[in-house]
């Protein structure tokens, strides 16, 4: 643990120990990963008590939507980090068909990463994987809110990662604040609307950049299209995991008189069939993180007109608000104001898509959107005419199992997005990199840029920069122009040593030379190869 006015010098470490190189080999950033893996196998036992603690995550939301999350994360980045680090060639113009133009993925340096309380473990650890794939120094700070998992955290990344490069900075507002006084490459936050306001307010005085992963009320829209048992099960699952504290958590249901009275039954009964007939007693449900929480959550129960058609029932003691099904709220609600961030499912009722649309657009931009209906016209009608970070058609939060979707926010919801190599590459910076050598050819494309200007000069020159659609057939012409001349130089060659014993050597040496200049190509390969058979 690091205590606050030690920060300064943390940072500085984190600094000195970057900019040293240590974190820029491929083989560094693979044995971190490898061992943050060994961390999570290791530790599992530990981890879900420290969940449990906080939350009391049952096992298998725990292991699941935590552990297993980061396991497949930290897999996918030791799969696919060598891939990830080439570079990355790019198209050319005519005055730069000569030239190697790519993309050079850079470390951007130390980095902080600020976690949040509703999934401590996984939104903690979940952008370091590709941190530490991109190369980079990381400071991570758990939310003070879910301590246990705060406190494992702090105690095993010194034990697995190098202790100079990854540090935890635990604490509450005072750390924070003081944390963010420091300049870093890059800060990544989870949490709140209102506090990614002052994390940016605070990144803005050193112009670094943020990735803010805040949250809203994201929308669920069903129509009569839907199977409402799949719908039902679905769309009720990802509303109580978590017991509701879940950022892309279904917020509201958009649907006719008809859905709601058919899914109100169904979500009445299946609640009971998964938790019992007095849900508090269930194993399976979390509880609400602190006291402050279920009081947010009790007052939007107590200052809705609407009626309550499932649960309702709460205890302060023990965190408890038990799943709730509310219809017939009114629209200036504080509960339809606000993110619930809870167990309550609030069901407005409209009389077709266009009303659904115009209801969404209406708000500001949702995290995610979630829609059920087998009709493909509703589908691309939301999908087409609305904004939001995602979008997830007949199920719900799912989405952030495949990694190679972007997840993130748009507008109120955030900005930046991860998961998978797109974690990489926010913790990246793309160097734009040409390459030029001092041949004749390259030299004459480009002469006429000098002085003296001249109208011919102009001409030539928008006629060489013009930007044109190419077709990709084209794009070949350079390549088997190496390749033609390999094979034509190889029997110049081959007719003068035939000739000359004295050119044995040479020509040798000079296929050697020829097939490791040009950038070593695959096409030059294939024209070594023909220039070996001659041989």
């Amino acid at each position: 643990m690091v205590s606050t006015g030690q920060l300064t010098r943390v940072v500085a470490n984190s600094r000195a120990a970057f900019l040293s190189g240590r974190t820029r080999p491929l083989a560094w950033r693979m044995s971190q990963l490898e061992n943050l893996l060994k961390m999570l196998d290791e530790n599992e036992a530990a981890i879900c008590e420290a969940l449990g603690k906080d939350l009391r995550k049952p096992k298998q939301e725990s292991i699941c939507l935590e552990i297993e999350f980061l396991r497949n994360d930290v897999r996918g980045c030791i799969n696919n980090i060598e891939s990830w680090m080439a570079d990355y060639y790019v198209e050319k113009n005519i005055v730069t068909m000569m030239d190697t133009t790519l993309i050079h993925y850079d470390p951007l340096g130390v980095v902080l990463i600020m976690g949040a309380w509703n999934y401590p473990m996984m939104l903690s650890l979940g952008p370091l994987g590709g941190a530490i794939s991109a190369g980079n120094c990381v400071i991570i700070k758990p939310s003070e809110l879910a301590p246990a998992t705060s406190s494992i955290i702090a105690t095993l990344i010194p034990r697995y990662l190098d202790k100079e490069c990854f540090q935890v900075v635990e604490g509450g507002i005072t750390e924070t604040t003081e944390l963010l006084e420091e300049r870093f490459d890059h800060i990544f936050f989870t949490g709140s609307g209102a506090v990614g306001k002052i994390v940016r307010e605070a990144a803005n005085k050193h112009l670094t950049p943020v990735t803010l992963e805040l949250g809203g009320k994201s929308p669920v829209y069903i129509d009569s299209s839907a199977d409402l048992d799949i719908t039902t099960r679905r769309l009720l699952w990802a509303k109580c995991i978590n017991l509701g504290q879940t950022c892309i958590a279904p917020d509201y249901v958009l649907c006719s008189k008809e859905v709601e009275v058919k899914l109100v039954e169904k979500m009445r009964s299946l609640i009971g069939e998964w938790y019992g007939n007095d849900p508090q007693k269930s194993p399976n449900l979390c509880r609400i993180i602190n006291n402050r929480n279920w009081e947010r959550l009790h007052n939007l129960l107590k200052s809705t007109k609407g009626k309550v058609e499932i649960g309702g029932e709460n205890d302060s003691k023990d965190l408890y608000i038990a799943p709730t099904v509310i219809t017939e709220v009114g629209l200036d609600e504080p509960i339809m104001l606000d993110e619930i961030f809870g167990p309550i499912l609030p069901i407005v009722s409209v009389k077709s898509v266009d009303e659904a649309v115009d209801f969404i657009n209406k708000r500001d931009k949702p995290l995610t959107l979630y829609v059920f209906s087998s009709n493909k016209a509703t589908q691309n009608a939301l999908k087409s005419k609305t904004s939001s970070g995602s979008m997830v058609v007949n199920d719900a939060v799912v989405h952030l199992s495949v990694e190679t979707l972007p997840f993130g926010g748009v507008g109120a919801s955030g900005m930046g997005g991860y998961h998978g190599k797109y974690t990489f590459t926010t913790f990246s910076h793309q160097k734009s990199v040409l390459v030029r050598d001092f041949s004749a050819l390259g030299e004459y494309l480009g002469e006429t840029r000098y002085p003296p200007y001249e109208d011919w000069k102009i001409k030539r020159m928008g006629l060489l920069l013009k930007n044109r659609k190419i077709p990709k057939c084209l794009s070949l012409l350079p390549y088997l122009a190496c390749f033609f001349l390999g094979v034509a130089s190889v029997f110049f060659v081959k007719l003068l040593a035939n000739n000359f014993n004295f050119f044995d050597f040479c020509f040798i040496m000079y296929g050697c030379i020829l097939y490791s200049s040009l950038y070593q190509r695959p096409i030059l390969h294939l024209a070594f190869f023909c220039y070996s058979l001659v041989l």
